[in-house]
């Protein structure tokens, strides 16, 4: 799949990491022409812990500015492009982003293939998908244990499968450089990384309710459903992340000044 989707969104940057300014709805319309026209489009999504691991892995920042659009997931990225004062299109989570591309499928007849998580996970979450999309005809499901010399099997066997849309569960940074690496040779349209949406859509993994995303704390849902995993994680990639913060919030405010005192 040679042409790749063209769009007009305009292009920011936070904290050293790009984003473009679109809203879900955008974005879900950009992934309906992908998939109705068959030109390329690959997403990827930037939240906190994304950005600290791409300050410190080239890679991975190379991969994710590589992508054909890249939308805020986190909660954490939204309120501190509000405090800089960074205009944002809106917060795109990609659980939510993956579901309604599958609603999507259903309605318009594109198949799915889902690539990640242990081999019981996705299957049931393709289980589960048959009892509430009786319409959706997945494409294909594997797990996402593999390595670097099964790749070109994996991606032989999804290009075959005619797949519409490809969702990789598999943790950064190796779904963004899965996808960087084979986009072209996949053959699939639509391609996004989702990381650990496969746990939820199975419910290996509770969603934080609606008032508490709205609040921006699913960081914290998440801490209490896996304390031993994820509490030292959260607590350092946080206190880094306001650190960074902090620091560009006083650079912008020492800036003009200096710039002033000097003229």
């Amino acid at each position: 799949m040679a042409e790749v989707i063209h769009h007009d969104l305009p292009r920011a940057e936070f904290l050293g990491a790009p984003f473009h300014r679109v809203d879900m709805e955008r974005a879900l319309a950009l992934a309906n022409r992908s998939m109705r026209d068959r030109q390329r489009l690959q997403h990827c999504d930037i939240n906190v812990a994304k950005i600290i691991q791409m300050r410190s892995d080239p890679d991975l920042a190379h991969h994710v500015g590589a992508s054909d659009i890249i939308c805020i997931d986190g909660a954490g990225v939204m309120l501190g492009c509000r405090l800089l004062g960074i205009a944002t299109g809106g917060r795109v989570t990609g659980v939510d982003l993956m579901m309604r591309t599958i609603d999507l499928c259903e309605r318009a007849g594109y198949r799915p293939y889902f690539l990640g998580a242990r081999q019981e996970i996705v299957e049931t979450v393709v289980a589960r998908l048959s009892e509430t999309h009786p319409r959706l005809v997945v494409a294909g499901y594997r797990n996402g244990y593999f390595k670097r010399e099964d790749e070109a099997k994996i991606v032989a066997d999804i290009r075959a499968s005619g797949a519409s849309c490809l969702f990789v569960g598999i943790t950064s940074p190796i779904k963004e450089r899965f996808l960087f690496d084979h986009r072209d040779a996949l053959g699939v349209p639509f391609q996004m990384g989702v990381g650990g949406a496969f746990d939820v859509l199975a419910g290996k993994v509770r969603r934080a309710p609606r008032f508490v995303q709205s609040m921006g704390m699913e960081w914290l849902f998440r801490v209490i459903q896996e304390p031993r995993r994820l509490f030292w994680r959260y607590l350092v990639t946080n206190t880094r992340f306001a650190t960074l913060l902090l620091a560009e919030l006083l650079r912008r405010l020492v800036h003009p000044l200096s710039r002033r005192q000097n003229g």
